[in-house]
């Protein structure tokens, strides 16, 4: 008897369908969308991140998106951790979770056992090695991580207080020292899953994404990075996104416009690129040619989903 992926997810470089193909496919298998992509997590940046509207969410129940005001910080570790909480609940009312975005490292941490140093956190702790550091001094502390953990003591800088507070956090909350918990994780999957990828001739996505780099500015790109500018979000994490950087580079001064739209195709040309050599190396992906029609892979997919057995499919 097939069985169903307990989580589907969408992934290709910027600009290759991921939205449409995630909003048809959700319609044809009662999925609900989640998303992967770093950045559209944040309120207001709505055009520069591609963010799907409402209109072409067509009805389909979509997750995570506009969770996070821009000068918020956002880490990997929390978009794991929501991620989960949304499949639970998806499941839980008998609906697919469909995860659809471009960040690859996010979806990897989600669907594999990546488990990250900074839940391992007790603030009692955290509060009494600060102590420590102000009374008996940086180099007291610093022995004290040399001896315990002497390999991450050589990649710590004695005069970075807070890195070797938090190594030796790490070691009195959970026992282990940093290296031993990034080692042997990230390989196994936590959920039966099917990862769908999307690409294209190189020549065509680049087209593409100039295109829409147009399209973007032609629908008030500059006046987006230039609210939140004014607004003071500036040299955080929500606006070093691709688009929103290159225009601040703009508005003080350091480039023309031509200049930062011109930066921005190649900033975004060569995002594309990284993000396909990390699907190709990272993750088995069942791959689809991003310029048939939306349709088509549909359908394809729904193929696959009918004799999708997940030991014969994802090992």
């Amino acid at each position: 008897m097939s069985v169903t992926p307990e989580v589907i997810a969408i992934v290709g470089p910027t600009a290759s369908g991921k939205t449409a193909l995630s909003v048809e496919l959700a319609k044809q298998i009662d999925g609900e969308i989640i998303n992967g992509d770093s950045m559209q997590v944040y309120k207001r940046l709505d055009i520069g991140t591609a963010k799907i509207t409402t209109a072409e969410m067509a009805g389909i129940p979509h997750h995570l998106f506009d969770t996070k005001e821009p000068d918020e910080t956002f880490s990997v570790a929390e978009y794991q951790s929501e991620v989960r909480k949304a499949i639970k609940d998806i499941q839980r009312r008998g609906k697919t979770p469909i995860i659809a975005g471009g960040t690859g490292l996010y979806i990897q941490a989600v669907l594999f056992d990546f488990r990250f140093t900074e839940q391992a956190a007790d603030i009692e702790v955290r509060k009494r090695l600060e102590h420590e550091l102000d009374s008996k001094g940086a180099d007291f502390l610093y022995k004290k991580l040399m001896d315990i953990d002497p390999l991450s003591a050589e990649k710590i800088h004695p005069n970075n207080h807070r890195r070797v507070v938090r190594a030796l956090e790490i070691i009195e909350v959970t026992g282990k020292t940093k290296g031993d918990h990034e080692e042997d994780v990230g390989h196994a999957p936590l959920y039966d899953h099917l990862i769908i990828g999307l690409e294209m001739d190189r020549d065509v996505l680049y087209g593409r994404i100039d295109s829409r780099v147009n399209q973007m500015m032609d629908k008030g790109l500059l006046h987006e990075a230039q609210g939140l500018w004014d607004e003071g979000i500036k040299n955080i994490q929500s606006v070093q996104a691709i688009g929103y950087k290159e225009l601040h580079q703009f508005i003080e001064g350091r480039c023309s416009l031509d200049e930062a739209i011109d930066l921005i195709k190649k900033n975004t040309r060569h995002y594309a690129k990284r993000q396909m050599t990390y699907f190709r190396n990272k993750m088995e992906i069942a791959w689809f040619n991003a310029e048939l029609d939306t349709d088509e892979i549909v359908q394809a997919i729904l193929r696959i989903l009918k004799d999708f057995h997940l030991k014969e499919r994802i090992r």
